[in-house]
């Protein structure tokens, strides 16, 4: 895998696809104006794992904090995205920690334990759902993203629950934003079977982990996001790549991606996965 290394505040060309290793706030101003067609992407959730990464998002100590920062990154977004373009926003949800600064394991579910957790947001109580999606979907809009389209990506293989007193989640969502009022959209190329337009519930299967606390996108529920919202040789855009599903859907659809990590051991997973690609890492004094 080749390495170049842009220190702040060079500018960063785009000429293929690749992946670029940093901080997305730092790494998203190194990029020039519109040059991406859409953005598909799922942020780190709030609470729910510890990356052991400074700046890492997801662990602030606050839930206004988690927005804020999300919201900033995608001011940023918003700049880089050409005026037809459209984001494609999975974001998950989670309930207070009732101030336990830990989470046991589920005894149907162990990957769920956490030795750090954040305090009971202001204004909620032990047991809350927290409503991240919507909180951050309306602080998007409010920031100027219109809001298209709320999907439920529903999950017929969902992780199970030792609960007994509300129903198993099943369910997260994925929202569609667009720049600007009229955006590039191909209903055509994501039809149903008997020619309806795509309907607003998704039944995809999840994915194993690849890594440990390492979430992937099942290609399934990425793919009509990138068919509907761009063209053949368009840039895709994904913020938070991870082991690099998005940039695998793009290979197979004709699509050039855009792939921002901050976990080192992810770059070189998804490096690996989609052939040993230029990866440009950005250093920040």
């Amino acid at each position: 895998m080749k390495h170049t290394k842009i220190n702040a505040p060079a500018s960063l060309a785009i000429e293929s696809s690749c992946i670029i290793e940093g901080d997305a706030y730092v790494v998203l101003a190194h990029l020039p104006d519109q040059c991406v067609q859409t953005v598909v992407t799922s942020p780190p959730y709030w609470g729910l794992r510890d990356y052991d990464l400074p700046g890492q998002i997801g662990l602030e100590e606050a839930l206004p904090q988690y927005l804020n920062r999300l919201v900033a990154i995608f001011a940023e977004v918003k700049r880089v995205l050409r005026d037809d373009g459209t984001l494609w926003l999975n974001v998950g949800d989670g309930y207070t920690s009732g101030n336990r600064g830990w989470r046991a394991p589920d005894k149907k579910n162990s990957a769920r334990a956490m030795e750090v957790r954040p305090d009971t947001p202001e204004g909620l109580k032990p047991k809350d759902l927290l409503g991240i999606p919507w909180r951050l979907a309306l602080r998007l809009q409010d920031d100027g993203w219109y809001l298209r389209s709320d999907i439920i990506w529903h999950k017929p293989n969902a992780m199970p629950e030792s609960v007994k007193d509300r129903p198993t989640r099943a369910h997260e969502y994925i929202f569609l934003f667009s720049k600007r009022e009229r955006y590039y959209y191909d209903q055509n190329a994501i039809l149903e079977v008997n020619g309806r337009n795509k309907r607003s519930v998704w039944s995809v299967n999840t994915l194993p982990l690849v890594l440990p606390h390492a979430a992937t996108f099942p290609p399934a529920l990425i793919r009509p996001c990138i068919l509907a919202s761009t063209r053949s040789g368009d840039y895709v855009l994904d913020p938070f790549f991870g082991s690099g599903t998005v940039g695998l859907v793009c290979e197979e659809t004709g699509r050039n991606y855009l792939g921002i990590e901050l976990h080192a051991e992810y770059v070189k997973l998804a490096a690996e996965r989609l052939g040993a690609l230029m990866t440009h890492v950005v250093k920040v004094a």
